[in-house]
């Protein structure tokens, strides 16, 4: 099940960076006492009672026709649209305002769950002022105070009470999920269409056509499969100015209910800044990686230009080296009888167990080739027993005398001898340090 959404709306200046920052535990959003600092929502993630979740960091709500504050209602819109949740933040020190009033009927009409927080509450002689917020209609104000982090952890009490519940998998456990993520116009669409053999997704030269995101099972040669769209820039009778802002939260929710993710990339365009963050959120995510290049139909190519492409590709996506690379074009089908086989074998890898004892002598074998590090102080890494202790991604736990001593380096070096023995094309692995007891 994806994350739950918590969407942070307000109008400007009421402190929703600040409260923003304080959840996700990092100064992301922009902090300046001035309206309308913070222009695009801003995503990240964080976690309390043991539920994770996204924050949206939205622009501040304002009922006018700037052509600023026009796109900030717009960014708003989005998120209120995307949001499980929604913490709507007033200002306590300034009470009710004509805006406040505006932004909470707006909020009315999404009927999505809203939990009000006072902002600024964080002199006690403000409390009676609390009283006031009543009015807005929207339940039970809760005091907190953004910069100081007082009345957060009530705020967030109420927040998880409206997650939805998690109701378990949708699909059985041999069903492969792929989802596609990538940029607006790299393809997509026109991929989904080519995988089915059917016109079952919009198809446009306009980036951000695809209007609705739908889950599409279907059956190959035996293999069940899911395709789980990630487009939906837009709904039906709407224009927004950010899509491919907007695309990046349905890219995350997409990723977290994948097995496989296909990393769309426009071959006429080559990669961008947007593509490599986009393919990060699946490499942080664990998920099984295929980097498709698409439109390859359309490139002017000589005998050299697939392998110099490719090195292109590994040189700036240095994160992803265990992703296989496939070459093809949607409106074709060239090379398309490649892609599905490729997503059973980095699936069938993604959920690879290997036996313990095997795993223990690779890992004396990589050691006797390269002795562990020692710190400053001359103390030794010491790897006493290795064991794998779970899959997609694998996971291995290295039990050792000082998992401090386990560099960067020598954790890669691990990793590369794992991957020479045993077959991980196309998705991470991760390796963990623990103490052994003595």
């Amino acid at each position: 099940m994806p994350k739950p959404v918590l969407a942070i709306v307000g109008r400007p200046n009421v402190g929703k960076s600040t409260i923003f920052n304080r959840l996700v535990g990092e100064r992301i959003a922009i902090v300046e006492d001035k309206p309308g600092v913070t222009r695009d929502r801003i995503y990240s993630s964080s976690e309390w009672l043991n539920r994770e979740f996204h924050v949206i960091d939205t622009g501040g709500i304002e009922i006018n026709d700037e052509p600023l504050m026009v796109q900030m209602r717009y960014q708003a819109e989005l998120a209120i649209e995307e949001a499980d949740v929604i913490c709507f933040v007033v200002n306590g020190r300034e009470g009710v305002t004509g805006a406040d009033e505006e932004v909470a009927q707006l909020l009315f009409r999404s009927k999505k769950p809203i939990v009000l927080g006072v902002n600024k509450m964080d002199d006690p002689s403000l409390h009676d002022r609390l009283y006031e917020f009543y009015s807005l209609g929207i339940g039970d104000p809760i005091p907190i105070s953004g910069s100081h982090g007082i009345g957060l952890g009530d705020l967030l009490d109420k927040v998880v009470e409206h997650f939805p519940v998690d109701e378990g998998e949708e699909y059985d456990d041999d069903t492969i999920r792929i989802s596609l993520i990538g940029r607006p116009n790299v393809g997509k669409s026109s991929l989904v269409n080519a995988i089915l053999g059917e016109e079952r997704v919009i198809v446009s030269d306009i980036p951000g056509t695809t209007r609705d995101a739908i889950d599409t099972p279907f059956t190959r040669d035996g293999q069940d499969y899911v395709v789980i769209d990630t487009a939906g820039m837009r709904k039906k009778g709407k224009v927004y100015e950010t899509t491919e802002k907007y695309s990046v939260l349905r890219a995350l929710k997409a990723i977290e209910r994948s097995d496989v993710v296909l990393m769309v990339i426009n071959g006429e365009e080559g990669l961008i800044e947007q593509d490599k963050k986009i393919a990060g959120y699946a490499h942080e995510a664990g998920r099984a990686v295929i980097l498709v290049v698409n439109k390859w139909d359309v490139v002017e190519k000589d005998d050299k230009t697939m392998q110099k492409y490719e090195e292109k590709l590994r040189e700036e996506l240095l994160y992803l080296t265990y992703a296989p690379i496939l070459f093809l074009s949607a409106k074709t089908k060239r090379r398309l009888h490649h892609l599905l086989p490729l997503v059973q074998e980095v699936s069938e890898n993604h959920n690879l167990r290997v036996p313990t004892h095997v795993l223990n002598d690779v890992i004396v074998d990589a050691v006797t080739m390269t002795p562990t590090p020692t710190d400053h102080g001359g103390k030794r890494l010491r790897i006493n027993y290795a064991t794998q202790v779970s899959v997609a991604p694998p996971t291995f736990v290295l039990f050792v005398n000082d998992p401090e001593l386990l560099h960067f380096s020598y954790r890669r070096y691990l990793e590369n001898n794992i991957r020479k023995t045993f077959n991980f094309k196309g998705t991470p692995i991760r390796i963990l340090a623990r103490k052994k007891n003595e």
